[in-house]
């Protein structure tokens, strides 16, 4: 572990592993300059696939639908992914050249810097509101009376708001304590953090949504998980297989000491980032044991289901086993 500094967040370390002497300069100049290229190829590839997905949600949820509780959070979702996608791509473009050309200044440490700490923003953000729409969506097949009746009109929007607001207070904590001159220990603080994120919007959405389809299907008044919920319990696992290998790696240090496992760790960001477009399209266009319909028209099928079935009053009794929730 170097001295606990500004670039000592665990993202910082992407060029870690390829130092080189003047005995073997002639081999690492080859083997880095090729793997970056490759390295680099791959994720610029996932990055772009992901930000067309996400530019299509914002486009169809900002402009051609009408909002709902559900649509709010998935809208500022994928503003956020959208946004950790721009910066990784952005890092991936310093990456290589410095890479290729060995720039090594101050100017390129500083601009890493604040382009790595504006990625933890982003890539906490998406986290931190997959898990509050997962919730939500659990309390209102829990709880469907209070739900409907007592829930709060904007507080979506107010759950969003603060999310950012708490996403912002946790990088900056991370950012103070990874400076030498307060003296606190920046891998302790990274590692806490890490475990306390996944434990809270990793695992327990993960373990509440699944307990809850298991309710909704082997229940006594068995119930059709709608779009809307397949969709949501589909990106939380995501999230999950995602999330699990990073905190893995930091826990024990691996990400440190070990090339591959840190170019591993920096592919599951932007392939979470980039599978919920996916996930929406897929499960709004299986029809009939098929796929069918164009992007717009699976989007429509996923959002707009939990707006028409809100607008159903509420059936009681052994009725409810029909219900689509």
């Amino acid at each position: 572990m170097v001295e606990n500094n500004t670039t000592d967040l665990f993202l910082y370390y992407m060029d870690s592993g390829y130092g080189y002497t003047e005995e073997n300069e002639q081999y690492w100049c080859i083997r880095h300059n090729h793997s970056a290229l490759i390295i680099g190829g791959v994720f610029i590839v996932v990055c772009l696939c992901g930000l067309v997905g996400n530019m299509v949600v914002m486009w169809f949820l900002g402009f051609h639908m009408k909002k709902n509780p559900f649509t709010v959070y998935v809208l500022n979702l994928a503003i956020a992914d959208f946004s950790l996608l721009l910066f990784i791509l952005a890092i991936l473009t310093l990456f290589i050249n410095s890479t290729l050309y060995y720039i090594d200044s101050p100017e390129y440490h500083l601009s890493y810097y604040i382009l790595m700490v504006l990625f933890l923003f982003f890539y906490y953000a998406s986290m931190y509101l997959l898990t509050a729409m997962s919730m939500e969506r659990c309390a209102s097949v829990l709880f469907p009376i209070w739900y409907r009746c007592h829930r709060p009109k904007h507080l979506s929007g107010i759950v969003c708001g603060v999310l950012w607001a708490l996403d912002g207070l946790f990088v900056s904590f991370t950012t103070l304590s990874c400076n030498k001159q307060l003296n606190i220990d920046c891998d302790h603080v990274l590692k806490g953090l890490s475990i306390m994120n996944f434990l809270i919007f990793c695992l327990f959405p993960l373990l509440s949504n699944l307990s809850l389809f298991i309710r909704l299907r082997c229940g006594s008044q068995r119930r059709h998980p709608g779009k809307l919920y397949v969709a949501i319990l589909l990106s939380v696992i995501f999230m999950f297989i995602f999330g699990f290998p990073p905190t893995v790696m930091i826990f024990r240090d691996l990400i440190y000491k070990n090339v591959f496992c840190l170019h591993i760790s920096y592919l599951l960001a932007p392939l979470n980032s980039s599978v919920n477009p996916v996930i929406y399209f897929l499960v709004g266009s299986f029809r009939k044991h098929r796929f069918q319909g164009s992007v717009k028209v699976a989007l429509q099928r996923v959002f707009e289901e939990k707006v028409k079935s809100e607008d159903r009053s509420h059936v009681p009794g052994d009725a409810a086993v029909e219900t689509t929730v």
